[in-house]
């Protein structure tokens, strides 16, 4: 009855590949509260973020309490609770990206191009977040854009991914420390 009830409350549910992979996830943990995380995970990935009434359907599943959800979803900056732009930027802004000019990075982007910190450019194209660390201080400053690493940031260098995006270009990864 719960089920019914939910789905009258939203349209969200698990298409049938991320249903199958839910209940192989509940089967690998020892409580349903410990698969919380990865069934974000599902639900972020099949929608792209996650809404109110999505959380509300993963607490259901999981037989959790909402509050205890959002709380979660909100701890973790990886979990998006708004559209991401078509190129979703996370710029690094940790001690080590800081020193190297991260902020200098920060300025650039809402000085030349518009994209600001927490938000979306109006033609959705851009969405831009600032991350504690994206794990690669020694090739500071650090931005994804979307899942490839920009890596040894320059003003000059973030120009050309901008605009390359702006093309319809995604940059490509670098690998790590080679540049």
């Amino acid at each position: 009855m719960a089920d019914m009830e939910n789905k009258d409350q939203t349209d969200f549910v698990f298409n049938d590949e991320n249903e199958k992979k839910f209940r192989k996830t509940l089967e690998q943990y020892p409580t349903k509260m410990a698969a919380l995380l990865p069934t974000l995970w599902l639900a972020m990935d099949q929608k792209g973020y996650l809404t109110d009434e999505i959380l509300e359907y993963v607490a259901d599943r999981l037989e959790l309490s909402p509050v205890h959800v959002y709380a979660v979803a909100e701890f973790y900056t990886m979990f998006l609770r708004n559209p991401p732009g078509k190129y979703h930027l996370q710029l690094c802004r940790n001690l080590t990206c800081t020193i190297c000019g991260s902020e200098d990075l920060i300025a650039h982007l809402a000085e030349t191009y518009g994209i600001f910190p927490g938000e979306t450019t109006e033609d959705g194209l851009f969405s831009l977040e600032l991350v504690e660390c994206l794990g690669s201080c020694g090739t500071a400053p650090v931005m994804r854009v979307n899942d490839r690493y920009c890596e040894n940031l320059t003003a000059e260098k973030l120009d050309k991914i901008i605009e390359g995006c702006k093309a319809g270009v995604e940059p490509e990864e670098e690998p790590m420390g080679v540049h």
